[in-house]
């Protein structure tokens, strides 16, 4: 099968289409045809040798997929020819992907592929961290952070569909912006200080569940504007791994911290929560209540390009990979 092969560790130019055996399905997989891929700050961590795939799994990048399934394990919810979309811990840059049953739900219907693959990853990295594990209630005041990703984008609509204000960072202001049509009030972050503009624009109550994938830059302001209860939920570490804040703040709120990710997730645990994500939002896609946003579609030998416009920030949602 043809696949993207990162010759060694580095910027984008080192991503080429090349062969690669296909992919031999174990007990509990499915073979899917792959239709669809979105390029994420994973997957470009891993082209920079700063975040190896877990044991066991494919070296190819990618981390989620939507297609047709090619063969079905005995027992499964999902049979060939069914479109699917999934998320699994590598190996969906190609034509053919290994993937757990388990860890497949339907398209929407009507819905094309590569509208599809802008879902699985962003969205359901969005619902964990603001429904599962942020808790976020009707009339909550969510803050999220890059506002104008992939998952920034979801997570605005999973707000509003919550009945929850949104709160939309970015450094840039143009981007923080872009998201408004998606719910989000707008907060340019220019100079890395945002606490004393969310406690203003709260009326001093602060952010009841804040979604952050900066990481150690924002910590300090993180807890600085929490209302007291309230719940950080950090997917992402691109602003750093270390950080210091004043934990007394934290106490005194009795706020919480959680990191969140996907691709640490067990099989089974990955499977839990697409239940729970196809339970809640297939039905507000089918309603267009949920919708996802599409930066760009470029062919999977255009993966040199798709990482360069994600990397640089061009993008607002997601950049799609089609083989």
């Amino acid at each position: 099968m043809r696949a993207v092969i990162a010759r060694e560790a580095g910027d984008e130019s080192v991503l080429a289409i090349g062969s690669a055996p296909d992919p031999c399905p174990g007990p509990g997989e499915a073979l899917i045809r792959v239709r669809g891929t979105s390029v994420n700050r994973a997957d470009i961590l891993q082209r920079r040798g700063l975040y190896p795939p877990p044991p066991g799994a494919s070296d190819i990048l990618g981390l989620e997929a939507v297609g047709e399934v090619v063969t079905s394990p005995p027992g499964a919810a999902i049979a060939p020819g069914d479109r699917v979309m999934c998320l699994v811990s590598g190996g969906a840059y190609a034509e053919l992907l290994a993937a757990p049953a388990s860890n497949c739900i339907p398209i929407p219907a009507g819905m094309s592929f590569e509208e599809a693959a802008a879902i699985p990853e962003v969205f359901i990295t969005a619902f964990q961290g603001l429904m599962r594990l942020g808790g976020l209630q009707p009339g909550d005041t969510a803050l999220i952070h890059a506002v104008a990703s992939g998952v920034g984008t979801a997570a605005a609509q999973i707000c509003a569909a919550a009945g929850a204000r949104c709160i939309g960072t970015s450094r840039s202001p143009g981007r923080a912006a872009a998201a408004a049509p998606w719910g989000a009030e707008p907060l340019p972050v220019t100079t890395g200080e945002f606490a004393p503009s969310v406690l203003s624009m709260t009326n001093g109550h602060g952010a009841d569940v804040i979604l952050d994938l900066v990481g150690a830059r924002y910590l300090e302001d993180n807890i600085a504007c929490l209302a007291r209860h309230g719940r950080i939920v950090l997917t992402g570490l691109v602003g750093g791994r270390r950080g210091e804040a004043d934990l007394g703040t934290l106490l005194a709120r009795q706020g919480t911290i959680t990191g969140s990710t996907l691709r640490g997730s067990t099989v089974p645990e990955k499977a839990e929560i697409m239940r729970d994500f196809a339970d809640w939002a297939l039905p507000l896609f089918a309603a267009s209540t949920l919708r996802p946003v599409v930066h760009a579609v470029l062919p999977l030998a255009e993966v040199a390009e798709a990482h360069r416009i994600v990397e640089a920030d061009e993008a607002i949602g997601c950049v799609v990979l089609v083989p």
